[in-house]
């Protein structure tokens, strides 16, 4: 039994300590940067300029956009005035919120009520990113969170 701390003990627990601290920091930025699913856009000033008439136009698009995730059918459901439309979809990416790891790239088909497509889904947060075109041309984009029912 140690009856006296000496100068080795302090410095053992001190490197132990910090040794733990630093293994965790250097683990979660290792993780962070792994899983990072990059830049949203090139340059952040570029697209700042066009923001507001972007989102105006969109808005004015009047889309009500949701999507639901049940097994591996993915539904994404767009209703313009409460009908639902079948607009040119430029990209849709469905994947976790917080990595591309699992990102896919769904095929939709539309069947007059709403796009299906099947991916390979399963519990969890889950985010659909689409890029669609209106019939007159106008950009629609945004990330939507997919409610998944069992």
């Amino acid at each position: 039994m140690i009856t006296e701390i000496k100068g080795w003990h302090v410095l053992t627990a001190f490197l132990l300590a910090f040794g733990v601290i630093i293994a965790v920091n250097l683990t979660l930025a290792y993780q962070a940067v792994r899983t990072f699913p990059g830049l949203e856009v090139k340059n952040s000033y570029v697209a700042s300029q066009t923001f507001d008439a972007d989102r105006a136009d969109q808005v004015a698009l009047e889309w009500d956009v949701s999507a639901t995730l049940v097994g591996n059918e993915l539904s994404l459901i767009i209703l313009k005035d409460g009908r639902a439309i079948s607009p040119k979809i430029d990209e849709a990416i469905f994947g976790r919120a917080t990595h591309v790891g699992q990102d896919q790239t769904p095929d939709f088909a539309f069947d007059g009520k709403s796009l299906h497509a099947t991916v390979i889904g399963g519990e969890g947060n889950w985010n659909l990113r689409i890029k669609a075109r209106s019939d007159d041309g106008t950009l629609f984009q945004q990330r939507v969170i997919v409610e998944t029912k069992s």
